[in-house]
Order: C-alpha cells, then structure tokens, then sequence
C-alpha cells in the first residue's frame, strides 16, 4: 500500500476533479502490475494495473490488488473499476479507504457479493491527506480552502506601503508553488491585484495544467490590463455589474450578500459545484480575515523568514471588527512544522468552532 501511494502521489497535479489513486497487484508474493490515475477522463488506476500486469506476460487471477481508494461502482466517462476487477479474476482487494462519493460507493460490497475479499483501512490516514480536497468536496459540498501567507517572525506579510518582495527565500516560494499546483483554484482580491497585479500562474514547478485563478472584486475594478486577466482560465467575483472594458472571455460570477459583498460561503458552494477540491488562497489581510470570519478557511500554509519588520507592517489577517475577547481567536492545530531553505512553513488547520 505504501507503494500504492507514492503511485497516487504522481497524479497530485494532473488528476483534479478525480481523486489521486494508486494501485498494485501482488501475486505469489511478486509485483505483477501497477498503475496510478492520472487524468480525468482516462482509465483508472486499477485499470492501468491490470493493463501493466497482462503487458508484463502475467495473469491477474487470484491477485491481490492494493488501491488507495476503494474501486468505483460507478459509470462516468471510464466504466466501473469493480467491474474490471471482477472481469479479472482479482482473489482479493485491499483499499486504504473507503469511497467518500455516493456516485461511486459500495464497489467494496459488490466485491464482497461476488467472493472477492475486501478489507479498507490500510493507510488510510496517508490516502485521506492525499484527497483531502476531493473528500472535502463530496462530503461539503465546496473545496479544501488553504490560505497561504508569507511573514516575519512577527507575522507581518508586507511593509506599511505594501511592499512584499522578498520576505522568505527561493526556496520557500518554489514550494509555495507547489502547493500552488496541486490546486484546482487560485483565489485573491482586488487589493493585491492593485498592489502587486500577479500573474497567480504556477512557474516554479512543472505542471500540464494551470489552476483556475480566481479575483474576489466587490465593485469590478480590476484593471482590464491585470495579468490575471490574461489568457484563459479567469473568473471574476463581484457583488454587482460585470465591468464593460474586461475582456469578453473573462468569467463573471455575481454573489452579494445582505452587506453587497461578495457572499464567501456561496462562492464556496460553487466551486465545489464546478469540482474545484482545492482552493489556494494568496490574498492581503483583509480578504484573509474576512474568509476566517466566514468560517470557509481550512488550513493555514505560512512560510515564516527569520526576520522582523515590526509595527505598521501589515499582519496576515485583519478583521473588519477586532477581537473583544480571546475565546473570539480564530484556533488552529500545527499539522506540519518543517525547514525549507532558511524558512519554516507551517501547516495549521482550523480548529471548527464548537470542537
């Protein structure tokens, strides 16, 4: 099964809005196939394990088949996996988890009807991290929200004027685009726009595919001239008109709340609608504070450089009314503290209110 995922984990870019998924058949104690997801619309990674295993001269009957997620019982654009295993001979299938998609469950349970052993669970902490946009998506409703932030030690993300670049090292901004490809999404407001007008296109890593960048813009002032408006794959969000000067590909979603701002919880529903599973955040203070005071924020990537820029430097989130009381603080749990050149990043996720 380890091996299985570090097959899934050769997807992590390309697979959106499918799951990454992994697989190997073992057979007399010998690798006899392997295969991994690694688009939408292609076969899956069971599939492509019974592929390799027949392209390597042997026969899958009576294997044991190892997949990092429970073989699909659903017809989309590719046929049921269970129905592959079952046209094999497969003797047993072992799955690190259980399909969290109603459209796809219970191929564990149409295994198990036809005399095929099934046992989930094997790994299935490591397989769930791997979807955790995907599980997010079929189970809520809307994408895995992860808010990035670059700061000092003292959590300050820009100078008083808004100058930004550099505050961490190359290192730590090729591994921010990292995370950037995994994404299905780029999200960020007018504000940087203004500031910085980035491209939000991922440059440091390879990748086939581009996330969807996404400009929460309340009154559609983005400059028609913005980099993020450039080429395909942009999506504007206002709470009214669309603005006559953007180009005419660009997408507009209109969503105002009560206040006629942008409605946060509703964008989220509609990105998991569209089958966004990830969501990368790269936003100023306000637009991070106003997603945490929505209660849509997931998990917080921080790259931290060991420098000070003190007071006014801008924080990493500002709320539109301060807190009154320390039980009012956003509480968060450290996922992962690691080194990456001179910085440190640091994953922490959102402790839900009431947990």
């Amino acid at each position: 099964m380890a091996r299985a995922l570090l097959l899934a984990e050769r997807g992590l870019y390309t697979t959106t809005p499918n799951p990454r998924v992994g697989c190997v058949i073992v057979k007399d104690g010998a690798v006899i196939g392997e295969g991994w997801h690694e688009r939408a619309g292609e076969a899956h990674a069971e599939v492509n394990a019974l592929t390799d295993a027949r392209a390597r001269g042997h026969d899958p009957r009576g294997a044991t088949l190892y997949a990092t997620l429970e073989p699909c019982n659903h017809a989309g654009r590719t046929p049921a996996c269970t129905d592959a295993v079952l046209a094999a001979g497969v003797g047993r299938v072992v799955a690190a988890m259980a399909d969290p998609n109603p459209e796809a469950a219970d191929g564990a349970a149409r295994l198990r009807a036809a005399g095929i052993g099934v046992d989930v669970g094997l790994f299935a902490d490591e397989a769930r991290e791997l979807n955790i946009g995907f599980v997010s998506r079929v189970t809520r409703g809307r994408p895995w929200v992860r808010m990035k932030a670059a700061a000092s030690l003292d959590g300050r993300t820009a100078l008083a004027s808004g100058k930004s670049q550099w505050i961490t090292g190359d290192a730590a901004r090729a591994d921010g685009h990292r995370f950037r490809a995994r994404a299905c999404a780029i999200l960020t407001g007018i504000g940087t726009v203004r500031q910085d007008d980035p491209q939000l296109t991922v440059r440091a890593v390879p990748t086939a595919r581009q996330p969807l960048r996404i400009v929460i813009d309340r009154h559609a002032q983005v400059p028609p001239s913005a980099q993020v408006l450039a080429g395909i794959g942009a999506l504007v969000v206002t709470a009214g008109e669309r603005n006559p000067l953007w180009p005419s590909g660009i997408e507009v979603l209109v969503l105002p709340d009560a206040d006629r701002r942008v409605d946060l919880a509703a964008l989220m529903q509609a990105l998991g609608a569209r089958g966004i599973n990830e969501l990368h955040v790269e936003a100023g203070g306000k637009l991070n504070g106003a997603l945490l005071a929505a209660g849509v924020v997931d998990e917080l990537l921080l790259y931290l450089a060991p420098c000070l820029l003190g007071d006014p430097a801008r924080g990493i989130a500002e709320f539109r009314t301060g807190l009154s009381r320390l039980s009012d603080r956003i509480a968060m749990t450290l996922h992962d503290v690691t080194r990456v050149g001179d910085d440190l990043r640091v994953l922490a996720r959102v402790v839900p209110k009431g947990v």
